[in-house]
């Protein structure tokens, strides 16, 4: 079976085309700039390279255009479109509507649309997209992996917060999680890794957003991330966990609103906030340079997710391997070396000369042989994963 994977944001449309024989890439591509002048295709596939620029009003003009680029003479990754046997999509929110990967119909886009309020940056583009996917290519079956959806074997006690339980029961607010793809595949892959049925797993995926999971024999058990990406570590433009009455007490003092305040810290902290620029790479350079606002943001970041293994370690009772992975995690020694000082106590015996040297984007063992808990990076596979999600949905109800 061919996939056709879907991430479209809300000017934007990711998409990868596997081979589920072989579970192996056949080409990628992404729009970019949809609703603008500037929109342009980028495909990439081993017959070559297509980039398509012009104004796309909207995502059924920007798959359109996908379309056409996948079954191109020269350049193309398919023949047609008729060999496209499912078409996967990430879906950002789930609610509590859904607890696994679900087969698009329309009461699915009923429900789907309800929760468009818990995830208004990036649903109705989710939900446009398949829309589109569905008219133009209407005899192939389309399924919803949501971002979320992995967290929701978490316990009551670990998603909910402490407020009003009828406010709780009428508005949905509840820690949620995200990355839940990511986590899902780095996950299963560190339990084939281990070798065991029983397992304890804290997975970070580290990048410009950034959060941490639990997870136990395969199932999470809490996750950093909350009703939104906000709550949890310090990423790139996200000021992670804070007193929630800092918003009310920065919006009094600013003369702005809540939601301006709330904005600001999506868009204005964490990283930039602290030392002015988002890319952890730059944060490395300064460090390395002597810039005490990015040992700051480097130290701050650091001791965020130290304290979240932790309180992981204690929760589940033990732990027998932590994952790094996305951009961060699988890139960058000096994150990990910073990470890892001070864990030896929960049975880490981490290899701080080895991690310097370990490949880049690579599996690597980072801890020693004798080590009681693992340390491992292993680069995540979210299109894979949704392309394997979508394959065993469609082929269940065949």
């Amino acid at each position: 079976m061919i996939v056709l994977v879907i991430n479209a944001g809300s000017s934007s449309l990711k998409y990868q085309v596997i081979d589920m024989d072989t579970e192996s890439m056949l080409g990628k591509g992404l729009v970019e700039r949809i609703g603008t002048e500037g929109s342009k295709l980028t495909q990439t596939s081993g017959k070559g390279e297509i980039v398509v620029c012009g104004k796309l009003k909207n995502h059924t003009e920007a798959f359109m255009l996908v379309m056409e680029a996948l079954t191109d003479k020269e350049k193309g990754i398919i023949g047609s479109v008729s060999e496209i046997g499912a078409i996967g999509h990430r879906v950002l929110h789930s609610g509590e509507d859904f607890s696994s990967s679900v087969l698009i119909d329309d009461e699915v886009m009923k429900i789907c649309r309800k929760n468009e309020v818990l995830g208004p940056l990036h649903m109705p583009a989710n939900l446009n997209c398949i829309d589109s996917c569905r008219k133009l290519m209407p005899g192939v079956p389309n399924v919803a992996v949501f971002d979320t959806v992995f967290h929701s074997t978490m316990p009551d006690y670990a998603y909910m917060y402490a407020i009003d339980y009828e406010d709780y029961k009428k508005y949905k607010v509840r820690k949620y999680g995200f990355h839940g793809t990511s986590h899902k595949y780095v996950s299963q892959e560190a339990i084939k890794f281990l070798g065991q049925d029983k397992s304890k797993v804290i997975t970070c995926h580290l990048g410009n957003g950034s959060s941490l999971a639990a997870v136990v024999d395969g199932k999470c058990v809490d996750t950093s991330m909350g009703f939104t990406p906000l709550e949890g570590m310090v990423m790139g433009t996200r000021s992670g966990d804070i007193d929630a009455a800092v918003v009310g007490f920065l919006a009094e003092q600013k003369n702005i609103s809540a939601a301006d305040v709330v904005s600001y810290l999506n868009k204005c902290c964490g990283f930039l906030g602290l030392a002015g620029v988002t890319d952890f790479r730059d944060i490395t350079a300064r460090c390395e340079a002597g810039d005490e606002r990015a040992q700051l943001a480097a130290n701050l970041f650091a001791y965020r997710i130290k304290k979240y293994i932790g309180g992981y370690f204690a929760a589940m009772g033990g732990l027998d391997c932590v994952v790094f992975t996305g951009g961060i995690g699988e890139n960058a020694a000096y994150a990990r070396k910073l990470i890892m000082q001070g864990l030896e106590h929960l049975g880490i015996d981490f290899d701080f000369d080895f991690n310097e040297k370990a490949p880049r984007g690579k599996f690597s063992v980072l801890t020693k042989p004798e080590s009681k808990v693992k340390v491992v990076v292993i680069p995540t596979n979210e299109e894979l994963m949704i392309a394997r999600e979508s394959k065993e949905i469609v082929e269940s109800c065949k």
